[in-house]
């Protein structure tokens, strides 16, 4: 079988058919993923904290996103696969252009995500006109937690809801073919993902997003410290890592997940 394609990701926007999406960093669980019919795949950079134990996503290296995509890229068959750009790795449109294709040649991955508004437009352009599909990544951006000042929400007020709303469209024209929302407001996450023909992809932004991502060690209950808000321990409710998944994946086709508590 072949992988999901973006074509079908599409459809399944245009369809209002949820999108179950989790991260994922070696084969055995992406593998697990698949038979739990999770359609795309995140190599996130947050294997920097979940892996390897560093306060933020930060330290992560091009060459630790390419080492952990080929391990999740050879553990399934079927499922869509994204990999993060760390931090600096797309500074400027050279840059990135040989860091996503090192990520697409060496690693697997079918996309790239890419952290930041309109300062990023350029580039996704520059990268989707050599055939590099872009994931854009708006709200609060994990590799610039240090300014924000934190784990914060985004685009609590007008101006700033205005701002992402522009910045999202203007991603779309630059040629992104996926949005992930991050800890925003669930009405502009819904006003967003009204506006975009794109599927946009929710981590605490409220139920009504083309679909769903989180950290899979954050809904099995096994980052240490204390779960995000946004989050659930599917594992606790179930009691087998397989059938965690399996119950994520049919809370989000069903819109039961995120719910309100879970939702900003």
């Amino acid at each position: 079988m072949s992988r999901l394609s973006l074509t079908a990701l599409r459809k399944m926007k245009a369809a209002q058919e949820k999108i179950a999406v989790l991260t994922a960093y070696d084969a055995s669980f992406s593998h697990a993923l698949e038979q739990a019919g999770v359609e795309v795949i995140l190599v996130g950079d947050s294997l920097g904290m979940v892996i390897q134990g560093q306060e933020s996503t930060v330290p992560v290296t091009v060459d630790d996103m390419i080492y952990h995509t080929a391990n999740v890229v050879r553990g399934c068959d079927t499922p869509f696969i994204i990999a993060d750009m760390p931090f600096m790795s797309y500074a400027n449109a050279d840059k990135a252009i040989a860091n996503a294709a090192r990520l697409m040649a060496e690693g697997g991955a079918q996309m790239v995500k890419l952290e930041g508004g309109e300062v990023i437009a350029d580039t996704v352009e520059q990268l989707t006109s050599r055939g590099i599909p872009v994931c854009a990544h708006l709200g609060l951006l994990p590799q610039s937690v240090h300014r924000l000042g934190g784990y914060i929400v985004q685009g609590r007020e007008q101006q700033a809801a205005e701002e992402l709303l522009a910045d999202a469209i203007r991603l779309e024209q630059a040629g992104a073919d996926m949005l992930v929302l991050e800890c925003v407001p669930a009405t502009l996450a819904q006003r967003i993902t009204e506006a975009l023909s794109i599927p946009v992809i929710g981590i605490g932004a409220g139920k009504d997003c083309d679909g769903q991502v989180l950290v899979i060690y954050d809904m099995l209950g096994l980052t240490p410290g204390r779960r995000p808000r946004f989050s659930h321990d599917f594992l606790a409710d179930t009691g087998s890592i397989q059938a965690a998944l399996s119950s994520y994946v049919q809370a989000v086709k069903s819109a039961e997940f995120p719910n309100a508590e879970q939702q900003f």
